[in-house]
């Protein structure tokens, strides 16, 4: 963020200027990042499919910032990725339908996410959950501001976050044309794979005392949380990683992921 001061002869006006310089940084959020009007001509590097909300995302960067992360380069600072959402067509038992391609077919526009590199714009971040100098901000299928959900950008963060070796950027894998990793679904008894936003299977029977093993083969990272008197937290999970849970009581128990809580899953433990 640039800004202007008028020079000060006094070093006490001096300091009060750094002073504004600080305060100006760390009031950086959501209304900096602007709409990226006429994304759609941009390129689009990726398309996600998301069970959990039904819906269907296109992701486009300016083909410089393409360039320079597929030459090896760290996205430049003033780049911008933007992710258009769909609400995905559905068959008559709502199940989304699909193109030729796998992907699912696009309906009716839901909005546009937007995350947004600028030199210096960490600053307004806690260190805790900061991703570099990245910002985000939504905005309604019409470009207007997402008030709800700009209120509250820190689970933006938080999810970007596992990936900050890679720029803290989720679809890293192809907006720098990388192979994608060959995670495999895992089978049999005890095993839940993660793949578009969704546990398969969905309900898992276990015998008391054994053990189920989830793997992720999704770009997205993803965190297994048990629901219940106690709450149990695995770690997050990157792509082609796994993390496993034993249930000696019988019963049945809820979970979700903890970064992606419309994901669900059932686990029946009998005896």
């Amino acid at each position: 963020m640039s800004m202007r001061h008028k020079v000060a002869v006094s070093v006490a006006a001096m300091f009060a200027v750094g002073a504004g310089v600080l305060m100006a940084q760390g009031t950086v959020g959501p209304k900096d990042v602007a709409f990226p009007q006429g994304f759609e001509k941009w390129q689009m590097y990726q398309q996600v499919n998301r069970h959990d909300t039904k819906q269907y995302r296109e992701l486009y960067a300016k083909p410089e910032v393409v360039k320079a992360v597929r030459d090896g380069k760290p996205a430049p600072n003033g780049a911008v990725l933007a992710m258009a959402i769909f609400a995905a067509q559905v068959d008559a038992d709502g199940k989304p339908t699909r193109d030729a391609k796998g992907n699912f077919i696009k309906g009716k526009p839901i909005g546009v996410t937007v995350m947004e590199k600028r030199a210096g714009w960490g600053a307004s971040v806690p260190e805790a959950w900061r991703n570099g100098d990245w910002q985000y901000a939504a905005y309604t299928a019409d470009g207007k501001p997402n008030e709800k959900a700009n209120a509250n950008t820190k689970p933006c963060f938080e999810c970007h976050l596992p990936h900050a070796k890679q720029d803290f950027v989720i679809s890293f894998a192809d907006l720098s044309g990388a192979a994608r990793g060959a995670a495999q679904r895992p089978s049999g008894p005890g095993t839940v794979a993660i793949a578009e936003f969704l546990f398969g299977p969905e309900k898992v029977v276990v015998k008391a005392g054994q053990t189920i093993t989830w793997t992720n083969v999704d770009d997205s990272p993803h965190q297994v949380t048990v629901q219940g008197e106690t709450t149990l937290r695995t770690p997050v999970v990157l792509k082609g990683q796994s993390t496993s849970l034993q249930f000696n009581d019988a019963g049945s128990y809820g979970y979700i992921c903890g970064l992606h809580p419309g994901m669900k899953g059932t686990i029946e433990v009998t005896r």
